[in-house]
This record gives structure tokens, sequence and C-alpha cells, in this order.
């Protein structure tokens, strides 16, 4: 499988995404700086990493995806290329109008940093397909900006069509995590090749993490491209 991780100015999760990605495949992916046009011919999947790209001005994600590689990570998505974001990879996404809906600052104003619960919605997806329908996981979390919102006709859409990835399992009319809409953690577009999701897979790969729940998201997509090669 050929990889590539973007990095942006405030990137710090790029690397422990390039870690989980080469422990998984046994092949180091390339990165990708923001400013570069052009991606690596023949990229079978794109991460999108968590950190605070251009500091979060303006919004969260909102000039990191006007970065010239967006355009190319844009076009790759439209051809069926899988493309992952974590965290501001998630926000970034959403502001490229690869996603629908939006993070805004979490409903506690207060910066989330934990492991948390998740609940498996949709285990047939092109990065699921590891885990079972209603499972529960858990991955950690560290964002301020990931309460994730969406008019009611969108959230419908998204339940309706099983685009609902990942939903936060304590979560609780007060929206214990961040107060995202109907517990939202995760969302795949309408073609399903690409997700995007607040928690952290990268973090959970091995036991010596405290858990490893991500690892089989990354097995996912590699045995999920496998088939479709």
């Amino acid at each position: 499988m050929k990889s590539a991780v973007i990095v942006f100015p405030g990137s710090n999760c790029d690397r422990d995404m390039a870690v989980a990605i080469g422990a998984v495949t046994g092949q180091a992916p390339a990165m990708v700086w923001h400013g570069d046009a052009d991606l690596p011919e023949r990229l079978d999947f794109i991460a999108v990493p968590g950190g605070f790209s251009y500091g979060d001005y303006l919004r969260s994600g909102a000039m990191a995806a006007r970065s010239p590689v967006m355009r190319s990570v844009v076009d790759a998505a439209a051809r069926g290329v899988a493309v992952l974001g974590v965290c501001n990879g998630f926000q970034i996404l959403t502001e490229a109008g690869l996603l629908p809906g939006a993070l805004m600052r979490n409903a506690g104003l207060n910066f989330v940093c934990r492991d948390v619960a998740l609940t498996v919605e949709n285990a047939r997806s092109l990065f699921t397909n590891r885990y079972d329908a209603g499972e529960r996981i858990s991955l950690p979390v560290a964002h301020h900006d990931g309460n994730y919102f969406a008019d009611d006709a969108t959230l419908d859409r998204l339940e309706g069509e099983g685009r609902v990835a990942l939903r936060y399992a304590d979560g609780d009319a007060n929206g214990a995590v961040n107060g995202s809409s109907r517990d939202i953690a995760g969302i795949l577009n309408d073609a399903g090749n690409v997700l995007g999701l607040m928690p952290h897979p990268e973090r959970a790969i091995e036991p010596a993490h405290g858990g490893s729940d991500g690892r089989r998201l990354f097995e996912g997509v590699m045995a999920g491209l496998s088939v479709g090669a």
C-alpha cells in the first residue's frame, strides 16, 4: 500500500501517523509538505494528521484547507483514493468540502485530553471492516474544537446512509465529551473512501500505548484496498 501523510505548519501528529502506518503496512509513507502542489503518483492512502495547522488561526483547519496540496487531495479523493483525517485533519476535511458539517469549540470550552469510549456504528466501511457493528472500543482524544455540528437534514442523511462511522459511547444529553451533535465522533463521505474522526487511532496501535484498538482501523484500510486492487 503506497501512502502519504500531509504535513502543515503546526502539525504535531504527523510522525505518530507515519509510525502507525509503517507499523501496520511495513512501508513508510511519503511525508508531503503542505506547499507542494503535487502528490506522489499512484497513492492508495492519504492521511491528514492532527495538530494545530497554522496555529488554528481564523478557524481550525480553514487555512490548511486552502494549501496547494489540498487541491490534489480533493482530486485524489474524487478518484477513489482513501483519505483519513484525524482531529485537525477532520477539521481540514470539512473545511475543504470533503465532508459535511463543521467542528466547533467544545461545549464545555475546555481542551479534552483522555481516552474515550466509542461505539462502532458502521462496520462495513473501508476503514471499519475489522470491527464489529456495535462494538465498544477505546481511543484517545485531544482537542479543543471537536464539537461536530451539522443541520438536522444533514444529520438525518448521515444516519440514514450509514455514514456515521463512530459515536461517543459515554456521551449524554449534555455532550459529555465535546457536545457533538448526536454524539458523532467520525463520519464518512458518500462514496465511503473518506473518513474524518476526532479520536486518534494512530495513538492506539500497540499495547504499550495503553490500548491497540486503533490498529484495526489501519489494518482494515490495508485489507480493503487489497481486496479492491
